[in-house]
């Protein structure tokens, strides 16, 4: 079991989001009590009977001023059984690139529905998103469950439909518990309630210290992209060259032979050298710089990886984008492509399909992507990236589009045909 979970948060507006995330800080002892001291008082001073523990995390004035969550906002508490990087993500609709961004490296995610609303529109949504980022695991926090009467028929009722939802849309039950809470009175969050007699699962503290996560659930060899060589050209390291980087997947150990992509090259790894000395072994995740036996061409953007299972560089291809931008995105666009840490310029070709998140359908070929809206495109990039399928790696099958004239991120992207993967029930 890994010592580190890295979870985020989902839902939509008003379901308790930052509540929760609050009570998580609050029962871990992981705020200080100077900061618990002025949480009060501003609750007294709302009239508030209770301290607004939503108030440690809304951070930007616009969030505290709405009472909604705006941008994406990462938290950090531990227990003594694991520590845990949580990912607060906005509900607003407006703001699910917000969640795509945050949902994206995740290995759980706590998607919230209020009881008394049940699974709606956008709980729908996020699910389907959350499908197609290929995320493990999911609970679902039914919350406000003290504001319902009838709290027992209420549970069992939203965890069916949220059970036949995630079915649908690919996950095992294993991968999806359902846990009634109260976040403002901190039931079942860390203490079980003895309001709840009719659940007898894990408080969710319990279950996110012992659910198995599988940091790298899709084995690959190595890929490494080049982020920067290193040239010192001092006296001390005359003949020195160096390629850093971060190792996207797989590992590195000296004596390794490599190919590097997309010239096809191949060498061997002498040396991995880091700020602190020499490595026996890199792992996923590890930052590093890779020393090579042979004087060969590598660049910035260029992919080392094992010669046994590397990808073939592409320039034409399908993917499946979640469209982030007010501007629709309509067939003949040109934008910048990033992948890894190569940036090239990309058209993109025809809209294959727009992906109804709400009845799991497709649409063929529309004529525009509009915001916060998923659809299969398909792409011609100026110069090959070397990327795996999303469903075999999700750090090399991931891409962004990015306007060329500002700059902004228009989409976050997918190697190959995620949509059809949710649609026939297959955990990508």
């Amino acid at each position: 079991m890994s010592d580190l979970l890295r979870l985020a948060t989902a839902g939509s507006v008003d379901d308790g989001k930052s509540t929760l995330v609050g009570r998580l800080l609050y029962d871990t002892k992981s705020v200080l009590a100077d900061q618990i001291d002025a949480v009060t008082r501003a609750s007294v001073d709302r009239g508030l009977d209770t301290p607004d523990l939503s108030l440690l995390v809304d951070g930007l004035r616009a969030e505290r001023e709405q009472g909604i969550t705006i941008d994406v906002a990462y938290r950090y508490f531990a227990t003594p059984k694991r520590t845990f990087v949580l990912a607060d993500t906005p509900g607003h609709v407006q703001y699910t690139r917000n969640t795509v961004s945050g949902a994206s490296t995740a290995q759980l995610v706590i998607l919230l529905v209020d009881a008394r609303k049940g699974v709606i529109a956008q709980t729908r949504r996020h699910a389907a998103v959350l499908a197609l980022l290929g995320v493990p695991k999911l609970v679902l926090a039914v919350n406000k469950i003290d504001l319902v009467e009838n709290p027992e028929e209420v549970f069992t009722s939203i965890s069916a439909e949220f059970n036949e939802l995630t079915s649908s849309l690919g996950w095992a039950s294993e991968d999806v518990v359902e846990i009634p809470v109260s976040a403002l009175h901190g039931d079942n969050v860390a203490i079980r309630s003895d309001k709840t007699p009719y659940y007898t699962g894990p408080t969710l503290i319990e279950h996110l210290e012992s659910i198995p996560v599988d940091a790298e659930p899709h084995r690959v060899g190595l890929r490494f992209p080049v982020q920067y060589v290193i040239r010192p050209r001092t006296a001390e390291f005359l003949d020195y060259r160096g390629y850093a980087g971060q190792v996207a997947a797989g590992s590195v150990v000296p004596g390794d032979e490599v190919v590097i992509l997309p010239s096809g090259t191949r060498t061997t790894v002498t040396r991995i050298d880091t700020a602190d000395g020499e490595l026996d072994v890199a792992h996923a995740g590890r930052s590093v710089t890779l020393i090579l036996a042979d004087d060969v061409d590598v660049s910035r953007g260029d992919t080392i990886a094992s010669p046994s299972d590397a990808p073939e560089p592409i320039g034409e291809f399908d993917a499946t984008v979640c469209w982030l931008a007010e501007k629709s995105l309509r067939p003949g666009a040109r934008l910048l492509l990033k992948h890894g840490t190569r940036t090239t310029q990309a058209i993109v070709g025809s809209l294959v399909e727009r992906f109804n998140e709400q009845d799991l359908t497709t649409d063929q070929g529309p004529d525009t992507l509009e915001l916060n809206e998923i659809g299969k495109i398909s792409i011609r990039a100026a110069e090959p990236i070397v990327a795996d399928d999303y469903a075999v790696n999700r750090h090399t099958g991931s891409f962004l589009l990015i306007d060329p004239a500002g700059g902004n991120t228009l989409a976050a992207g997918l190697v190959g045909d995620v949509i059809s993967a949710v649609e026939l029930g297959e955990r990508v």
